[in-house]
């Protein structure tokens, strides 16, 4: 593959896959979040209004609680906070690395500056698949255990 189609069909897509996924991973956290911080805040000021004469004020201070825990379960076991910082963070050291590859600034500026791209791309993408195929795994094993 050469230079040019390596760093448009690789890293530029590699670059806009991780942005956009690293993107997707923060809004489902922060809508998800919003909905637990709605959901705690009302309970509190629904409490005030409980009498014997409202039950369903009970019932629906029941279901926020319900909503808080399944919330904050899924937020733990799909770690978008975690994603969306390791996908943002990946993505901007695969920019890093281009700009520093078109600049010819180092480690880019030797006469394998494009074999030395490969290898640093290459790698940190390799890394996230492994961090991501590790994460597989752990989730299997929690699902099995819990």
């Amino acid at each position: 593959m050469d230079e040019p189609k390596y760093i448009k069909e690789r890293l530029d897509d590699q670059i806009d896959w991780y942005s956009k996924k690293s993107k997707t991973s923060q809004n489902w956290f922060k809508a998800l979040r919003a909905i637990e911080i709605l959901a705690a805040g009302t309970i509190p000021f629904l409490a005030g209004y409980v009498t014997d004469a409202e039950p369903e004020l009970k019932v629906i201070i029941g279901l926020l609680g319900i909503v808080i825990a399944f919330v904050a379960g899924f937020i733990s076991l799909d770690k978008f906070q975690e994603i969306w910082i390791e996908y943002r963070t990946t993505s901007e050291t695969l920019k890093h690395h281009k700009y520093l590859y078109l600049t010819k600034s180092s480690p880019y500026d030797t006469e394998v500056a494009f074999q030395i791209l490969v290898q640093i791309v290459e790698a940190l993408i390799s890394k996230e698949n492994s961090n991501w195929n590790n994460y597989i795994k752990q989730t299997e094993k929690d699902k099995k255990d819990g």
